[in-house]
């Protein structure tokens, strides 16, 4: 038999690290936490640089009484506290009157094209789950609208939208026959419906592209047993697709609203300058204020006041779909 050797408690040594190895652990920790802050930083400074910087200036121009006799300084515009809020909230005066008028007309457009982009592009999402020949280029012409500049894409509709020479006209008019004569489209009241059109169009494949990948994440098998226990496609889509898409949705509504409502690029190519009344947004309206009459002042307040509005709004429906959804976990 061969004997173990048992060292004695007496003889045993306990072995204590070195400092350089204790302190290795602990640097490599600090890296490691130390390390997503500094892939953040450029973002982060980029973020400071183009919009918060951008932001509290504005801010600080709102309560000054900022004219074109002030723009080569700024800063030495005299201080007006709140007197350009008031002028921007008093409905009773012209300005006030105006600013509410483009607010209600954004709010309506805003409202439709939400919910058509959402509707159009849930709808073509749900239609080219199944498989048939030819959806991978269905696919791809659906996001068309998505990939062309926005300047590019809105000219070619300005230029479809022409009274006399224009597409739209031609098909309607000349070729369907309706209406005694050619409409017009970029003035009067069919100038919101045309924006409408141009930012559904132009809006739609996100949604599209959001819903569809939403749908990759809910197991076909749920939709067999669905179809083995009856159900039809109304009712598959009603309490498996919509129910299984609800995060989905709850981002891609608030980002579609938030693009919408401030969209600034849409109606200043399709309108220039100055667009209709029917069609005056929000954005396009603070840019009148401030670069038509040279009241940066004024345009600053009604700057910070959509800004207020914007967070208030989204405060809100974060709230209340963060309580919704945490009802229906329980």
């Amino acid at each position: 038999m061969t004997e173990t050797a048992v060292t004695p408690p007496s003889e045993r040594a306990v072995r204590k690290a070195t400092p350089g190895e204790a302190r290795a652990p602990r640097r490599s920790g600090r890296r490691r936490i130390a390390l997503p802050y500094l892939l953040l930083l450029p973002a982060l400074l980029l973020e400071l640089l183009v919009h918060l910087v951008p932001m509290l200036m504005g801010i600080t121009m709102s309560f000054r009484e900022l004219t074109q006799f002030y723009i080569r300084n700024w800063s030495e515009a005299p201080w007006s506290g709140l007197d350009n809020y008031t002028v921007a909230i008093d409905f009773d005066a012209p300005v006030g009157q105006a600013l509410l008028k483009s607010f209600v007309t954004t709010c309506g457009f805003t409202v439709l094209s939400v919910g058509l982009c959402w509707l159009l592009g849930t709808a073509a999402a749900i239609f080219l789950q199944e498989n048939f020949r030819g959806r991978g280029i269905l696919r791809t012409l659906f996001l068309v609208p998505y990939a062309l500049p926005v300047y590019a894409a809105v000219i070619t509709w300005a230029f479809m939208f022409q009274r006399d020479n224009g597409l739209i006209n031609h098909v309607l008019h000349d070729q369907l026959g309706i209406g005694d004569s050619p409409a017009f489209w970029l003035i009067g009241d069919n100038s919101f419906w045309a924006l409408l059109v141009v930012s559904v169009w132009k809006g739609w494949p996100f949604a599209f592209l959001t819903v569809m990948a939403g749908l990759q994440n809910i197991p076909r098998d749920m939709y067999e047993a669905a179809a083995l226990d009856g159900a039809g496609v109304w009712k598959q889509i009603r309490h498996i697709t919509q129910p299984s898409l609800r995060s989905v949705n709850q981002v891609l509504v608030l980002v579609l609203f938030l693009w919408t409502f401030n969209d600034f690029n849409t109606p200043f190519v399709l309108f220039g300058k100055a667009a209709p009344e029917a069609a005056d947004l929000i954005s396009l309206h603070i840019y009148q204020s401030s670069f038509q009459t040279w009241n940066f002042g004024t345009g600053s307040a009604m700057s910070v006041l959509l800004l207020l509005f914007l967070l208030v709004v989204t405060g809100v429906y974060l709230l209340l779909t963060t309580r919704g959804r945490k009802t229906s976990d329980v």
